[in-house]
C-alpha cells in the first residue's frame, strides 16, 4: 500500500484495542504492524487484562469453501445428505439432475458445519461474560460456491450474507431496529470505516468506503445507497475481464472478452463434479436455452432487471424499451472505471513490471491513458461500420495497449472484422508479447489461419508467468471452444509454476 496507509485494524490497535486474527489470511498485501496476535490459536483471551478492548477476526469459511464440493463419485453414490436433494430449489441456469440436486444439498449441509463454528464463538463470548459487551459482525467473503457463483459476477457470486448483532448497551450506535433489514447496499470497502466509526476511531482521509453504523449515520442515509461496483479479472490460470454496476434492481455487466464463454476452463472450478457434468449435458445437446448460456459466447454488455429476473438469465441490453436505462448504466460504469482509475485495462505483466511498487501513483500518472484504452475497448459496443475508423487508428497506434484493445474489440466483432485480418497478421509479430497473443486470438476467431504456432512461440519467448498464462489461456480457448488442435509437446516454457502446469495438463488431456 502507499506509504502511510494501513489496514483498518491498525488504527484500532493504535487506539488501544488488542487486535487478533484467527484463521486463513488472504489479504494479498504486506500487512505491517496490524495484529497483536494472529494464527490458528489466536484469541481475545490473550489480551493483557479483561478491561482491554479487543478486535477479534475469525475466518470460519473453510466449511463452505468451494473446495468442500470437490467430493468424488463414491461420495455422491454412497453418502446421504442431511438436506433432502428432492427439496432443494434448482437454479434455472442449472440442469435439474440428481448430481446437481445432491451437490446443492451437500453444500447446505456444510453450512450447518459452519453454523456450529459460529456458535462456538458465541458460546465463548458468553462464557467470558462478553456477549452483551461485544458488537458481532458476521459476513461472507463471496457468494455461493455452486456452479456459476463464486468466480463470476452474477449475483449468486456477489451477494454475501451479513448479520450484525449490537448489544442493548450500544443500541445508540445503530439506526436500525433489532431484527430489521435494510435495502441499502453495503460494499466490502464499507466494513473497515464502519468498524472504526463504531469504535469511535477517526477515519483516515485516504480510506474508501462509508460507515453504515455508528455516530452520524441514519437509516435513511443507508437506505438511499443503491449502487455497487463489481469486477472479475484473472482467477488462477483463467483470464477474463468483466465489470458490473448495479443500481437498485438494474444490473449492468460489461464483458470485455465477450467471445469467451463463462465456461472457459478453470481447473479448480472443474474439480467440482457438477461442472464437468453440466458440460457433458451441453455437449450432448440436452440443455435448454438458459442452461446453455454458460457455455456460449457472451454479449459485450448485459442488462438485467433483478426484480423480475433474479438469476440473470434474460439480457435486456438489446430491448429498445430499456435503451435509456442501458445508456445510463453504461455511462455510470465508465465513469466509475475512469475515476478509480481501473488498472485492469493494462495486461498483468505490464502492471507487475511498472505498477506493483506504487499502484496508486501509477494510476494517477496514467489516468488519461486509461481513459483512451477504455475508449478503444468500448469500440466493441458500436456497430462495426461505426467502429472501423477508430479501430484502424488504434491498430496502428504507438501505444501497444491501444493495439492490444483494438485486437480484443475486433475479436468481439468476430467475422465482421475479417477485413482487418492484415493487421492481425502483422501484429502477430509485434514487439509486445501480449499484443502478439491477442493478434493470434483474433486470427483464431476469424478462422483465417492456424494461430497456434504464434502461441507456441509466445510461450517460449515469455519472460514472466503472467504472459505464459495469457498465451495458454488463449490456446485453451481456441482449442476447447473453436476446435483448434494443440500439440502439448510443442509447449516449451522456461518458467515453472503450478498454474502453468495446470494449463499444460489440461491441454495434454490430463
Amino acid at each position: 500500500m502507499p506509504e502511510g496507509w494501513e489496514m483498518f485494524p491498525y488504527y484500532l490497535r493504535e487506539d488501544g484495542y488488542y487486535t487478533v486474527k484467527n484463521g486463513k489470511k488472504d489479504f494479498n498485501m504486506i500487512e505491517g504492524e496490524v495484529w497483536d496476535e494472529d494464527g490458528g490459536q489466536a484469541h481475545w483471551r490473550s489480551r493483557p487484562d479483561e478491561d482491554t478492548p479487543f478486535f477479534y477476526m475469525e475466518q470460519t469459511g473453510n466449511d463452505t469453501h468451494e473446495g468442500q464440493l470437490h467430493f468424488d463419485m463414491e461420495t455422491f453414490r454412497n453418502q446421504p445428505t442431511d438436506h433432502d436433494p428432492d427439496e432443494v430449489d434448482v437454479f434455472p441456469y442449472l440442469p435439474d439432475t440428481e448430481l446437481i440436486r445432491y451437490t446443492h444439498a451437500y453444500y447446505l449441509d456444510r453450512h450447518l458445519d459452519m453454523d456450529e463454528k459460529v456458535g462456538r464463538v458465541l458460546r465463548e463470548l458468553e462464557e467470558d461474560g462478553l456477549r452483551e459487551e461485544t458488537i458481532i459482525i458476521y459476513y461472507g467473503d463471496h457468494g455461493g460456491s455452486l456452479p456459476r457463483s463464486k468466480g463470476y459476477i452474477y449475483e449468486a457470486g456477489l451477494h454475501v450474507p451479513m448479520v450484525i448483532y449490537i448489544p442493548e448497551k450500544f443500541r445508540a450506535l445503530s439506526p436500525f431496529d433489532p431484527g430489521s433489514r435494510t435495502k441499502g447496499f453495503v460494499e466490502f470497502v464499507d466494513i473497515g470505516p464502519t468498524v472504526l466509526n463504531l469504535a469511535g476511531v477517526g477515519l483516515p482521509a485516504h480510506m474508501d468506503g462509508r460507515p453504515f453504523l455508528g455516530p452520524d449515520v441514519t437509516a435513511g442515509q443507508v437506505a438511499e445507497r443503491d449502487e455497487t461496483f463489481s469486477y472479475a479479472d484473472r482467477f488462477d490460470e483463467k483470464y477474463d475481464m468483466v465489470r458490473a454496476l448495479r443500481k437498485g434492481d438494474y444490473k449492468y455487466m460489461r464483458n470485455y472478452h465477450a467471445y469467451y464463454p463463462d465456461a472457459l476452463r478453470n481447473r479448480y472450478r472443474f474439480l467440482q463434479l457438477a461442472y464437468p457434468h453440466w458440460q457433458e449435458l451441453f455437449e450432448a445437446g440436452e440443455l435448454n436455452e438458459v442452461q446453455r448460456q454458460f457455455f456460449e459466447p457472451r454479449e459485450p454488455e448485459a442488462l438485467y432487471d433483478l426484480a423480475s429476473d433474479p438469476h440473470e438469465t434474460r439480457n435486456l441490453a438489446g430491448d429498445p424499451e430499456y435503451a435509456g436505462v442501458l445508456a445510463d448504466m453504461r455511462g455510470r460504469l465508465r465513469e466509475r472505471m475512469r475515476s478509480m482509475p481501473d488498472l485492469g485495462l493494462f495486461p498483468e505483466s505490464y502492471l507487475l513490471a511498472h505498477a506493483v511498487q506504487d499502484p496508486l501513483a501509477f494510476g494517477r500518472q496514467n489516468t488519461t491513458r486509461i481513459t483512451k484504452l477504455l475508449n478503444v475497448a468500448d469500440l466493441a459496443l458500436l456497430s462495426f461500420d461505426e467502429a472501423r475508423p477508430d479501430l484502424l487508428a488504434a491498430l496502428a497506434a504507438d501505444d501497444p495497449w491501444m493495439r492490444y484493445w483494438a485486437l480484443v474489440a475486433c475479436s468481439v466483432f468476430g467475422r465482421e472484422a475479417s477485413e482487418l485480418k492484415f493487421y492481425a497478421d502483422a501484429l502477430a509479430s509485434d514487439e509486445s508479447l501480449p499484443v502478439r497473443i491477442r493478434a493470434a486470438e483474433l486470427l483464431g476467431v476469424l478462422e483465417a489461419e492456424d494461430p497456434i504456432p504464434v502461441l507456441y512461440k509466445a510461450v517460449k519467448d515469455a519472460t514472466n508467468e503472467a504472459d505464459v498464462l495469457l498465451a495458454l489461456n488463449t490456446m485453451t480457448y481456441l482449442r476447447d471452444h473453436l476446435g483448434y488442435e494443440v500439440d502439448p509437446m510443442r509447449i516449451e516454457s522456461g518458467i515453472e509454476s503450478r498454474q502453468i502446469n495446470h494449463r499444460i495438463e489440461h491441454l495434454s488431456g490430463d
